[in-house]
């Protein structure tokens, strides 16, 4: 029976507990937030599960097999280095990191101990993005426009830029790492990024709430992201399209539109990607073998790395060539 424990106790923290209760053979045996209140109630819902308010008690009181970690983009370093020291695996939830030196050595320490690590980039796991890439074989992508477009997400960490490191790190992310995931590496960022509307609206906002970026990938193909916070609640759009000689494979969460000279056809996508994420990272325990894992510690540090470059190209009004990591 693996023990796993939970730290964070967010929305995404009941999404997971929620799946590995319900996987065979697992058993949720902790769950830490930053206070023993917040945890105990989110336990209470798993038979058998503890609430913590220290992350030392609950490593010291419980043997876990590993730990999944949701909080939030500035929380993360000490979370990660105790569990390393310890040898215990984790799935944590993207970003890594509010920026890119934290990371860097985190991935080193992992790569040191060889530790079994997931990152929470789901969308990999959707059947539609299968579906794409198999599309993608033998074409050229010439280049690609992806969005992340919604509202203000209503924390306050969320709106300071050394809290969340704004939607670009924060939320983005996920278009640039589907990205990466089916169109290959990124070379180079430029990036321009503005407060329009949202600043206006609510008190100490600090991240910029529109932004665009474009970006040069290793095959020789563009892509442009945009994204914005400033829209009203309810209004949302997040996609990836990418063109080919072939035609164009535009992506959403809820379907793949391929057209061609020969026509459209419209996949939609039944699977629950946090639950494939999650069967992946289990059988990553029992066996040892992480080939169903779709995004470690070291691929999303890759992310990061071109998320951070876009912060820093905004900041400076120059492109920023992305070094090797």
């Amino acid at each position: 029976m693996l023990q796993i424990g939970i730290i964070g106790t967010g929305w995404f923290s009941g999404v997971h507990a929620d799946l590995l209760a319900q996987t065979e053979g697992v058993r949720l045996q902790a769950i830490c937030g930053t206070s023993r209140e917040k945890a105990e109630k989110l336990a209470s819902a798993y038979p058998g599960a503890k609430g913590y308010s220290s992350l030392l008690q609950m490593l010291e009181s419980e043997r876990l097999d590993a730990v999944y970690i949701c909080v939030p983009p500035m929380a993360h370093g000490e979370i990660e280095r105790e569990l390393i020291a310890r040898g215990i695996p984790f799935l944590v939830e993207k970003p890594i990191a509010l920026g890119l030196e934290l990371p860097i050595a985190l991935e080193q320490s992992i790569r040191h101990k060889q530790l079994v690590t997931s990152v929470g980039y789901h969308f990999r796991y959707k059947a539609t993005v299968d579906r794409m890439k198999a599309e993608l074989e033998g074409q050229t992508v010439a280049m690609a426009a992806g969005e992340w477009s919604g509202g203000m997400p209503q924390v306050s960490w969320w709106r300071r830029q050394d809290g969340s490191g704004g939607q670009f790190i924060e939320q983005t992310t996920h278009i640039v790492d589907l990205l990466r995931y089916t169109a290959g590496e990124v070379e180079e960022v430029y990036a321009a990024y503005g407060n329009r509307v949202v600043h206006e609206q609510y008190e100490g906002v600090g991240v910029p709430d529109v932004g665009s970026v474009t970006l040069k990938l290793a095959s020789g193909a563009v892509a442009s992201i945009i994204n914005t916070c400033a829209l009203p609640s309810g209004v949302h759009r997040a996609g990836l399209t990418l063109y080919t000689g072939r035609g164009m494979l535009d992506w959403t969460q809820e379907r793949l539109e391929i057209a061609t000279t020969e026509g459209r056809e419209q996949v939609t996508d039944p699977t629950n990607p946090y639950a494939a994420e999650t069967e992946a990272f289990v059988h990553a325990l029992r066996t040892g073998d992480t080939s169903r894992i779709r995004s470690d510690y070291a691929d999303a540090l890759r992310t990061q790395q071109v998320t951070c470059a876009a912060l820093e190209s905004a900041a400076s009004g120059r492109p920023v060539k992305l070094k090797r990591l």
